[in-house]
């Protein structure tokens, strides 16, 4: 199994997740910023992920295509035209065959990424500082994703125990891995 997350998850996409997050890309627009996480998640793609899924491992990867969907697209006001042609190219035919959305009221998530940040002291990244709003919209946003696409996407009660959640998750996953078509997959992360 790999564990990877995004922005980031190979050298490449480091580098540019340090300049999305530390906000030097803002000022460009949200345009610059979705091509940005694009050439971020292309990298991270074809140098870690094609390669992990080639050798039969399950990738599980901490956010991924619908971010960008949500962040540059709904909340970031650019056409989802655009947004879509920039994830046909970034993905490249690698689409999640299970993503799960944790879900809980903006301002509770907030809340905890503001301890985790003190626990370890970070201080808050360029998107933890807008709007609660915007972060409303954005829940809303994932919650219509998960709503129109509900093969793929699992939403997960996030105001649960860790555990409660850890338990759900589980179940979930071993739900998709007990699928025929992801028989080769369960096989290989036994290996």
């Amino acid at each position: 199994m790999l564990l990877t997350r995004e922005p980031g998850g190979s050298p490449g996409a480091e580098a540019v997740r340090h300049v999305l997050l530390s906000g030097a890309a803002e000022a460009f627009g949200t345009r610059m910023e979705a091509i940005l996480f694009a050439a971020a998640r292309n990298d991270h793609v074809e140098e870690i992920i094609r390669p992990a899924l080639t050798g039969g491992k399950v990738v599980l990867c901490d956010r991924f295509m619908d971010s960008s969907r949500v962040y540059q697209g709904v909340t970031g006001n650019l056409e989802s035209e655009f947004i879509e042609a920039l994830q046909r190219v970034a993905v490249n035919g690698i689409v999640p065959d299970c993503t799960l959305v944790l879900d809980l009221p903006a301002q509770v998530g907030l809340e905890r990424a503001r301890r985790r940040g003190v626990a370890v002291d970070l201080s808050p990244d360029r998107f933890e500082k807008e709007e609660l709003e915007t972060h409303e919209k954005r829940r809303e946003a994932f919650l219509d994703i998960a709503a129109r696409e509900p093969g793929r996407c699992s939403v997960i009660d996030a105001m649960q125990t860790e555990e409660a959640i850890a338990v759900e998750i589980l179940e979930i996953v071993w739900q998709r891995l007990q699928h025929p078509a992801a028989e080769k997959v369960a096989e290989a992360a036994h290996e």
